[in-house]
């Protein structure tokens, strides 16, 4: 039981404004409300985010607008709309400015590829979706200096957690909590 153990935290999601994957979202989201975290939502448009399944967010910040002091963690979600909305510079931007501030920084699925772009993946361990069909996403993590670890569904080092898929979206999002917590 992980009780209120995230009551003072505040932590941030970031999805693409239209087919972030809605699993990755919606269950460590619940389970960071449940554990008592303060949850906001940022995204590349403003208004109403919908996700591959249909689920719908309302938009709390532009990833630009971002004020990270209000924040302890700040979350990537993963989905077909990541690499095509948020594989850009404010993303790259707020990851770096999440490491340089000692934060936790989490990414699920493909978004582990903004991540290794944004430069604060390098010589760290990370996994990421892939496919025997396509193992592009790999490439893109080893390209840029991170350890990928094949074997591992969830990878924690230090305080960046990264996530191979949505199948593993509960176990991520108690990594998360187990990071915010020091447990």
């Amino acid at each position: 039981m992980i009780g209120r153990a995230l009551e003072d935290k505040n932590i941030l999601m970031v999805i693409a404004f239209k087919d972030f994957r809605d699993e990755e979202y919606f269950i460590p989201q619940q389970l960071f409300l449940v554990s008592g975290a303060d949850v906001k939502t940022a995204s590349d448009e403003k208004g109403t985010a919908i996700g591959a399944e249909g689920g719908s967010v309302p938009i709390d910040f532009l990833i630009k607008e971002v004020d990270l002091s209000a924040f302890d963690a700040v979350v990537f979600i993963g989905g077909a709309g990541t690499l095509e909305r948020l594989d850009n510079e404010d993303s790259y931007k707020l990851a770096q400015k999440t490491i340089q501030q000692d934060k936790v920084l989490a990414a699920i699925c493909i978004a582990p590829v903004v991540l290794a772009k944004a430069g604060v993946l390098e010589g760290k361990k990370a996994t990421v979706w892939s496919s025997p069909l396509d193992e592009s996403a790999i490439k893109i993590l080893q390209d840029n200096g991170a350890i990928f670890e094949e074997a591992k569904a969830i990878v924690a080092d230090g305080k960046i957690i990264t996530g191979a898929g949505p199948e593993i979206a509960e176990g991520f999002g108690m990594k998360i909590i187990e990071v915010l917590t020091g447990i």
